[in-house]
């Protein structure tokens, strides 16, 4: 799976503001040249990506043959990250290479023992390029393992221009606002949001932006640290609102039984594919991608997107994912796994996949110019000068057992929650006991 735009100018320029925007410098290498130095060698690496982020990110490895000389296989994990990765290793396959999309999982290996250093190399690159926060979420214990090579803006919910257009909707500024608009598609003909209720990913990122924005960062952080119980009044006031969403059935596309069969790729599909049902669908900014890729949308037109909006009170959330690469010790290549990492933490390897769209590098010095629309380049511009501000997914910080297992943990919990969000009291003490128990593990 995929881990973790209305009018243009509108969309962009109230992201942008949002966040507070500063110029980025710099601008892509070519790829061309370099030595062959590791001419027969192969580098294996394993990642979650499927379909067009699978496609795209090969680009990048073949970039990196054409100026390494090394041979690269990518091995799709799904999204059991953790159980896939750790069998190899106890089978005497490991990948050289890990693109590790939760940060609990990176801390998960990194305690097991399994993952090297970055070397001087890249570390000179994160602490030259990247904001701070970046080097924070790829270390443990104060050992920097895992460079983040893709980045994620998941406070975009994307719809369908002519949808709105037709209903007359605006983009809205508050959550209710939202809501409102949500109906009034709905009258127009459309369900108002497609739901990808198969992916338990997705519901945590919506339940995190409503968090965020409803209870402010502090208790945001607490609770990610699990410094704060998850029966805490602020997680039932935020299921409670995620709840007026969810029982609503003008407001899902099929109803809430059709949301939990929609997988992430299907929910796109509900509001930018040749049979539209919906005129919306939350998620990140990847979304792009899909649309672009797979419904041949030109994103700025056919696809836009606006900020999530604010809660209750409260301002606008900021919400970020992304995937690191870690080297495996027990990789039979992990000295190549390595210069691989070295060549990913580039402005010339990010400006590959900036190119081919559905991306973002929180590579400071990747030059606004290579992405390939204005609206992507209006979304990496406003993550960056987010800089340490930024919130990262909190599903993401947890430990793999409650937070990114398919099945299990908050995944399968918030799955309930959409099968039957009549009691967001119980879904919260269903949420403490799975995170007590995988916190403590």
């Amino acid at each position: 799976m995929m881990r973790r735009r209305t009018t243009l100018l509108t969309g962009c320029t109230a992201l942008a503001l949002a966040l507070g925007a500063t110029a980025c410098g710099g601008g892509p290498v070519s790829a061309g040249g370099g030595d062959k130095a590791l001419s027969g060698q192969t580098v294996t690496v394993a990642g979650v990506w499927s379909g067009s982020e699978q496609k795209n990110f090969q680009k990048v490895l073949d970039a990196f043959t054409e100026k390494t000389g090394a041979k690269t296989q990518f091995v799709s994990t799904g999204d059991n990250v953790s159980t896939v990765v750790g069998s190899k290793i106890e089978g005497g396959n490991a990948p050289d290479v890990v693109m590790v999309p939760q940060v609990g999982v990176l801390q998960q290996f990194a305690k097991k023992g399994w993952l090297k250093p970055l070397s001087s190399t890249a570390r000179g690159t994160v602490d030259a390029d990247y904001a701070s926060v970046w080097k924070k979420y790829g270390s443990v214990d104060g050992t920097l393992y895992g460079l983040y090579f893709k980045a994620a803006h998941k406070s975009t919910v994307w719809y369908s221009p002519e949808a709105l257009t037709q209903a007359g909707v605006k983009a809205p500024k508050t959550y209710d606002e939202m809501l409102k608009a949500g109906h009034t598609v709905s009258d127009s003909g459309l369900a108002a949001f497609a739901v990808a209720g198969q992916d338990g990913w997705t519901l945590t990122d919506w339940f995190e932006n409503v968090y965020l924005s409803q209870a402010g960062p502090e208790k945001y952080d607490a609770l990610a640290a699990h410094r704060l119980k998850w029966t805490d009044p602020s997680v039932v006031s935020a299921l409670t609102t995620l709840g007026t969403l969810f029982k609503d059935k003008q407001l899902i596309a099929g109803g809430r039984q059709e949301a939990l069969n929609t997988d992430f790729p299907g929910s796109v599909e509900k509001v930018f594919g040749p049979k539209p049902q919906a005129g919306m669908v939350y998620e990140g900014d990847f979304v792009a991608g899909v649309a672009h890729d797979q419904f041949g949308k030109e994103i700025g037109r056919d696809a836009d997107f606006f900020p999530f909006p604010a809660v209750g009170g409260g301002t606008a959330p900021v919400v970020s994912g992304g995937d690191a690469a870690v080297v495996l010790k027990d990789g039979k290549n992990a000295a190549a796994g390595m210069k691989l990492l070295e060549y990913l933490a580039t402005p010339e390897a990010a400006a590959v996949w900036a190119k081919a769209g559905g991306f973002l590098s929180p590579n400071r010095k990747l030059g606004l110019s290579s992405y390939g629309d204005d609206v992507s380049r209006a979304t990496a511009k406003s993550l960056i000068a987010a800089g340490d501000s930024v919130r990262f997914d909190m599903s993401d910080q947890a430990p793999a057992a409650f937070g990114g297992t398919k099945g299990t943990g908050e995944w399968k919990i918030l799955q309930d929650f959409l099968r039957d969000p009549s009691n967001p009291r119980a879904t919260a003490v269903a949420l403490e006991a799975a995170a007590a128990k995988a916190y403590q593990g």
